[in-house]
């Protein structure tokens, strides 16, 4: 692929031009108010987040697709690798789950914040400084490769930007009653094995 090498500042430029776009098309398909979703996990939570697990509902399967394309999607959580395991072996996901504990990934990727930031309520998330609400939150990064070896930063998106990503949204965006959260955003959201419970 030859696709243009440009400066951090650059790249940020032309990501919050793209953001503008991507926000208007969102407010145009659907209107929610804003909601806290935590990434899966924190090393501190016995699970992962409602809304986190729906999403990682939808991997399942989606790799062997990916990979004929010459993609590889990995799911990264702070939490220990044990309790990422046996939390995959509950909920049967079979999708590559990595550890980044011990690491800045997540924080260098604002997904993660410091108790500072969190007691400051001034956190960079989804673009902008200010609360973020949740000391853990969701978001999807895309890298690339070169044949040299090098790996390049090439997309992020957070908070509702991540809705092209959440599959089933689509689906009841389709159906007469839409996602009938009536204002309310998605609290009906539990873990599939918590439903009736």
């Amino acid at each position: 692929m030859d696709h243009p090498v440009v400066s951090h500042e650059e790249r940020l430029d032309a990501r919050r031009t793209l953001l503008e776009k991507e926000k208007e098309l969102t407010r145009q398909s659907a209107e929610l108010s804003s909601q806290v979703r935590e990434l899966m996990f924190h090393p501190d939570d016995k699970a992962g987040c409602p809304h986190c697990s729906l999403r990682a509902d939808g991997f399942g399967g989606i790799g062997t697709h990916l990979n004929q394309r010459d993609v590889t999607m990995v799911v990264v959580s702070r939490a220990p690798y044990s309790k990422l395991a046996a939390y995959q072996k509950r909920m049967g996901w079979n999708f590559k789950w990595v550890s980044s504990g011990g690491s800045d990934f997540n924080f260098d990727y604002q997904a993660s914040f410091t108790p500072e930031e969190m007691t400051a309520k001034r956190a960079i998330y989804n673009f902008t400084v200010g609360d973020p609400k949740a000391r853990e939150r969701e978001g999807h990064s895309i890298f690339y490769k070169d044949e040299k070896g090098t790996i390049f930063h090439t997309y992020s998106c957070y908070d509702r930007g991540n809705d092209k990503l959440n599959i089933h949204y689509h689906y009841l965006d389709l159906v007469p009653k839409g996602r009938d959260e009536g204002g309310r955003d998605p609290y009906w959201v539990r873990r599939r094995d918590e439903y009736g419970r």
